[in-house]
């Protein structure tokens, strides 16, 4: 299995500049499980990626770190494995820039672009925030997202499913435009099973809309499953356009960092939907709590 290239093995880290180490994973092979159609995708949306351990040397030795933001969009054919990636920026940390007047984070941030979109075959947009960045950073959203799990009519919910289980989800008699976001999201890492904890955000507008505790006892149940980051995103966007028949949907799942690196994808069945302040890869936003 391809996926588990790197992931849950014991790897030494590169002690120079290793482009080799990066790893792609084909998108399809998960997405064929769920009947998606790559060649024709039903959403639009990207994957966004924070790593915190990024680090290089000035041509005069001096250490730089900073922040590295990470966009690419869902069409690409490949993501890359995170630990691959954890490992390849790493290897960057006794790279040592040509002499520049901004620390060389413009050949940085060149040589990292490059590396990605030639594993990816994509276009890959990225952004390094140096430690002394003051410019505030945005909210992820602007718009009003009830929590699931402080609705009353959620609290006496009974919760029994935790596995992936669909049938759990409930269609009401009431149609409109409802945000939803909850922080109980937590699914487990396809190689591994590590714990992967996050958010995720659900915008929906449909004439027979989810009842919130069927919603929410539907994405508890993701708490056995065994997915990357992306996959949960897109099997969540897939379960509520079949049951729902939205004419507008978009889900956004904000994984907590783990490895130095959190993963943030984003499915929409409409460009306007997605969050521009989450897919401008030089545009920082706020750190939620699970982050």
């Amino acid at each position: 299995m391809i996926e588990a290239t790197l992931l849950g093995k014991r790897t030494e880290y590169p002690k120079e500049y290793s482009p080799s180490i990066l790893v792609a994973v084909p998108r399809h092979l998960n997405r064929e499980i769920y009947g998606i159609d790559s060649s024709n995708l039903p959403f639009v949306g990207s994957d966004t990626w924070h790593a915190y351990e990024i680090s290089w040397l000035t041509d005069k030795g001096m250490p730089v770190v900073g922040l590295l933001k990470i966009v690419y969009d869902a069409s690409s054919p490949f993501i890359v494995e995170s630990k691959s990636l954890k490992l390849y920026l790493n290897s960057l940390n006794m790279f040592q820039t040509s002499p520049s007047d901004d620390y060389g984070m413009s050949e940085i941030e060149r040589i990292i672009t490059n590396d990605l979109a030639n594993i990816l075959k994509a276009e890959v947009s990225l952004h390094i925030f140096l430690a002394n960045h003051t410019s505030s950073a945005l909210r992820l959203t602007h718009q009003e997202y009830s929590l699931l799990e402080e609705m009353p009519e959620c609290r006496d919910t009974l919760f029994t499913q935790y596995t992936e289980t669909p049938t759990l989800l409930k269609v009401s008699n009431i149609g409109g435009t409802r945000n939803y976001i909850t922080h109980l999201l937590r699914s487990n890492c396809k190689i591994t099973h590590q714990p992967d904890w996050g958010s995720m955000f659900i915008h929906i507008t449909s004439s027979n809309l989810p009842v919130p505790q069927s919603l929410l006892q539907y994405i508890v149940s993701l708490r056995g499953e065994n997915h990357f980051h992306e996959e949960i995103c897109e099997l969540v966007y897939i379960r509520l356009k079949e049951y729902f028949n939205p004419s507008e949907l978009a889900v956004t799942c904000i994984y907590t960092r783990r490895g130095g690196i959190d993963i943030c994808p984003c499915r929409a069945s409409s460009q306007q939907l997605l969050s521009s302040a989450l897919t401008d890869a030089r545009t920082l936003t706020e750190k939620l709590l699970r982050q």
